[in-house]
Formats: structure tokens, sequence, C-alpha cells
């Protein structure tokens, strides 16, 4: 078995990996195919601000999205309200919490704004008119998007939808609902100031995302709490 938390003092970083990888070389390891349900190997988490059809905001927690540039792609599942929300008002803001957000975030969790609820949601989600009530959140008045931000998440980016991607063919995901990946462009980035590194830069030995490990919450350091959808 490997040894953990392999220190040496006078050894550097890059020889400590090193010396891993020619440890694990010359190991045997053994893998397991299995099935789980769910893929996320450690995802950052946003809270997605968008309008309702009345022009009242509704917050959804999510897991799956990415940048490349200033276009964000959001994973969505196509039976929320975000999602019905994207398909008729193109603002948004991708708010993303730290660490210490994260009970905020799980009260969100099993609130949906679809009324009435999906059947397939029934047993486990309940309808919230007022999500940042719930949540305990505060709105912000966005500068280009009348999606507000949410003020306690250290970073907020207001963004309008430009392209929407049905996803299909995978049957877990067809089961859900159905999926879509949706691309936004982000317009304005506001960051909390103590985040700030000469005026354009996030300084990276302050700020730590929210992470969402197999339905887990975490920093980067050691677990902070689990999701009421946590199986193990």
């Amino acid at each position: 078995m490997f040894q953990q938390g392999l220190k040496h003092p006078k050894l550097g970083a890059s020889n400590l990996n090193f010396m891993m990888t020619e440890k694990i070389k010359n190991c045997e390891i053994d893998f397991k195919t299995i099935t789980p349900t769910i893929l996320y190997f450690g995802n950052p988490v946003a809270i997605v601000s968008s309008v309702n059809p009345d022009g009242s905001p509704n917050l959804a927690p999510i897991s799956s999205f990415w940048e490349l540039g200033w276009t964000m792609v959001l994973g969505l599942l196509t039976d929320t309200q975000t999602f019905a929300n994207f398909r008729s008002h193109s603002d948004c803001v991708v708010n993303i919490p730290s660490p210490d957000l994260w009970e905020a975030v799980e009260r969100l969790a099993p609130l949906t704004g679809k009324h009435p609820v999906p059947p397939e949601k029934a047993a486990k989600f309940r309808f919230e008119p007022d999500k940042f009530a719930a949540a305990g959140l505060t709105p912000l008045a966005s500068e280009s998007v009348s999606a507000p931000r949410v003020k306690e998440c250290p970073v907020q980016l207001e963004a309008t939808v430009s392209r929407v991607h049905l996803l299909g063919g995978e049957l877990r995901l067809e089961k859900l609902g159905g999926g879509a990946a949706v691309e936004v462009r982000v317009l304005k980035t506001h960051v909390r100031s103590d985040f700030v590194l000469r005026e354009n830069h996030v300084n990276p030995e302050k700020w730590q995302p929210l992470i969402y490990n197999f339905r887990h919450y975490f920093g980067l350091g050691a677990e902070l709490g689990k999701t009421f959808r946590a199986e193990v």
C-alpha cells in the first residue's frame, strides 16, 4: 500500500510527485469497474439567478459548469425553472459561493421554482416562490442584467444566454427529464475586494470555491457537510 502524507524536509513538491509516480509504476494496483449514480468527481458550485415570468427572481444551485474565455457553459436539467426562464429571458447571474456558504446552498437544494413540482421530483423537492428568503440570502441589483446578484457570494458573473444545446441519447439523463448545455456570455465580473489582487486578478491564496464532491461539500480542505440526496 502507498504511504500516506509522504513528506521530507529536503524534498520539493516536484520530487515528491516524481517519487509517488515511480512508486505507482512499480506497484500492482487494483481497479474496479463500477456504475456510480452520479459523476461528480469534485465540481465547483454556482448559484444561478434568473428571472421568472412574473419578474421575480429564481435561484438554483448547480455543479455542472465550465468556462472558456468569457463564455460559460451551464449544465441544466430541462424540467427546471431555470431552464424555462432561459427560454423566455436571457438575463442571468452566475454567483460563485465560498465554502462558508455551503449551508445556504443546501437550503436551496430541495427547492424548485416549478409549480406544480414535476412528478419525478415530487418525492424530494418542494415548490418555493421566494428562494432568497428561504436560503437566507440577499438580492443585490446587477449593473447590466435584470437578474439579481447574490450579495453573500464573493464572485458574481452577470451574463446573458447566447445558445442552448439540448443533450440527448443518454438514458440516465433522459430519465431525469433531459438536459441541456446552456452557453452564457459573461458581461461583468464582480469580485469581493478582499479577494482582488492587483486590480484585475483573483488572489488564489485567499480564494477558495465551494466544491461538490459526490454530493458532499468541501472547500479545498476537509469536508464541510453533505447534501440531503447523499447516498453515503
